[in-house]
C-alpha cells in the first residue's frame, strides 16, 4: 500500500499536491511518502513480534538521511554494504549495536571502521576475510562478533542480476565449506562467531526459496553448535517483493506465517534486511515533458528525467507504472516514455497506452523509492535530482538539486 492518490484528477503524495511540489522544487524530482515507509516498516516489525528479531533496513536501497533518520526513530537497525553506508547510518542515529555489515569486498579501511564503531555483526563472505578481520580486531583490542554468510544454492526465481544464493553467484561461503570456516574462526583471537547469514536475492515473490534456505539453515546451525560455536542469531536477508506491475507479493503477515515454524525450531534471534519492501512503494520520480515526437507509428514523450535518474528500466528491463500527474483527455495512444540522455537505452517505459501528453505536462514513475536515486549518476554531466519527504501536509527538502558547480567540485585542476 502507498499514500499516492488522486483528488479531482490530480496526483497527491499524502496531503501534498505533486504539481505544487514540482513547481516549488523543479524536476526531475524524487518524492517520498513518510507514512508509506513507516507503515511498511511497522507491518513487518509487528508481524514478527512473536520472536526476538531485529529489522535492519537495507541502506543500499535508499540512503537518504531524511529516510534513515525517520526509520531510526522507529527503532530500525541497518544493513550496510560499504563504509559510506555505515557512516551515514550512524550519522542518522542508528545505534551501532543494530548494524550488520554485508558485502563481498570489504576493504581493510571499511573493516577497521566497523570494528571501531562496535557494530553488531560482520557478515563474513570468505575465509580470508575472517583472518583480516581478526587482525584488525586484535590491533584494536577487541573481539568482533560475526556471522558466516553461506551460499545455500537456492534459486530465488527472480531477475538473474538480483539472485544472490546460487552456487554460481559471487556471494557467500559454499555450504560444504561452512564447517571448515567455523573451525578457522574458532582459532582466531579477534573473532567471535555468533550468527549465520543466508541472503538469497531480491524481489522474491514466493515463500518457497526462503523455506528451502531455512531448511538447510537448521542443519548448518546444528553443525556449528556441535563445533562449539554459540550461534545466537540467524540473518535471512531481505528480498521481499513489491508490486511494480501485476505482481502479487507476499504481505508481511503471509511471509511470517510461511517461515516462522522453521525460525522457532532454531532458537535464534531473527535478523531481517528489508529495503525495497519498506521504501520501494514510498517514492515516485517526477519529470516534465520537454517534447512529443511522432516517428511513424511511434510516439515518443521526451522527459527531463532519464536513465541517469532511474536506471532500473534500462539495467533490468524493470517495469514502473507511469502516469500523468494531472489527468489528461482524449484516447490512449501507444507511447514510449524516454529521457534526454544520449543512449538508445534511455527510457522509463516502452509501448505504454497513455492519454496524449504535451510539452510542460508532468509525469510520475511509481514505486521508485528503492534503487531509484540510490543508483542515479551524473552521466552526460547531468546534475542529480532533488529529493523531498512528505509527512501529511509537511514537505521537507531532504536533498537539494545538484548544480553545475557540484559536477566539478571534487575535481582537481592540473
Amino acid at each position: 500500500m502507498d499514500y499516492f492518490h488522486r483528488r479531482d484528477g490530480e496526483l497527491f503524495c499524502e496531503d501534498a499536491k505533486v504539481r505544487d511540489l514540482a513547481a516549488t522544487f523543479g524536476t526531475p524530482l524524487y518524492v517520498y511518502s513518510r507514512r508509506t515507509f513507516a507503515e511498511h516498516f511497522a507491518k513487518l516489525d509487528l508481524a514478527f513480534a512473536d520472536v526476538p528479531h531485529l529489522i535492519c533496513y537495507s541502506v543500499k536501497s535508499n540512503g537518504n538521511l531524511g529516510i534513515l533518520r525517520a526509520l531510526a526513530s522507529m527503532g530500525a537497525g541497518a544493513d550496510v554494504v560499504s563504509g559510506g553506508e555505515l557512516y551515514k547510518a550512524m550519522l542518522a542515529g542508528i545505534p551501532p549495536e543494530k548494524i550488520v555489515y554485508s558485502g563481498v569486498g570489504k576493504t581493510r579501511t571499511e573493516l577497521e571502521l566497523a570494528v571501531r564503531s562496535g557494530i553488531r555483526s560482520v557478515n563474513i563472505e570468505n575465509v580470508e576475510e575472517l583472518r583480516v578481520l581478526s587482525d584488525i580486531a586484535v590491533a584494536n583490542g577487541r573481539r568482533q562478533e560475526c556471522a558466516l554468510r553461506v551460499n545455500p544454492d537456492v534459486d530465488a526465481h527472480t531477475h538473474e542480476y538480483l539472485t544472490t544464493g546460487r552456487k554460481e553467484n559471487k556471494f557467500g561461503i559454499p555450504l560444504a565449506q561452512a564447517g571448515n570456516a567455523a573451525d578457522i574462526a574458532a582459532g582466531l583471537p579477534g573473532i567471535v562467531l555468533t550468527g549465520l547469514d543466508m541472503h538469497i536475492g531480491s524481489q522474491i515473490l514466493s515463500p518457497v526459496p526462503y523455506r528451502m534456505a531455512l531448511a538447510q539453515a537448521a542443519g548448518i546451525v546444528a553443525d556449528l553448535r556441535a563445533r562449539g560455536c554459540d550461534i545466537r542469531h540467524l540473518d535471512i536477508g531481505g528480498g521481499l517483493a513489491v508490486r511494480y506491475d501485476h505482481e502479487k507479493p507476499m504481505t508481511a503477515d503471509e511471509f511470517h506465517d510461511e517461515i516462522i515454524s522453521l525460525v522457532r525450531e532454531l532458537g535464534v534471534d531473527l535478523i531481517l534486511e528489508p529495503g525495497r519492501f519498506i521504501v520501494g512503494p514510498a517514492g515516485i520520480l517526477v519529470g516534465e515533458v520537454q517534447f512529443v515526437k511522432e516517428a511513424g507509428e511511434k510516439r515518443f514523450v521526451v522527459l527531463d528525467a532519464g536513465m541517469n535518474d532511474l536506471i532500473r528500466p534500462s539495467l533490468y528491463g524493470a517495469h514502473h507504472r507511469i502516469e500523468a500527474v494531472v489527468d489528461g483527455v482524449g484516447e490512449p495512444v501507444l507511447t514510449d516514455v524516454v529521457g534526454p540522455v544520449c543512449e538508445s537505452g534511455d527510457f522509463l517505459g516502452k509501448d505504454r497506452q497513455m492519454l496524449p501528453l504535451h510539452r510542460g505536462d508532468l509525469v510520475a514513475a511509481f514505486t521508485a523509492g528503492a534503487y531509484g536515486f540510490a543508483m542515479s549518476s551524473n552521466y552526460n554531466q547531468r546534475p542529480r535530482a532533488a529529493e523531498v519527504l512528505v509527512d501529511g501536509s509537511t514537505v521537507s527538502l531532504v536533498r537539494r538539486r545538484e548544480t553545475m558547480a557540484d559536477l566539478v567540485r571534487a575535481e582537481v585542476e592540473v
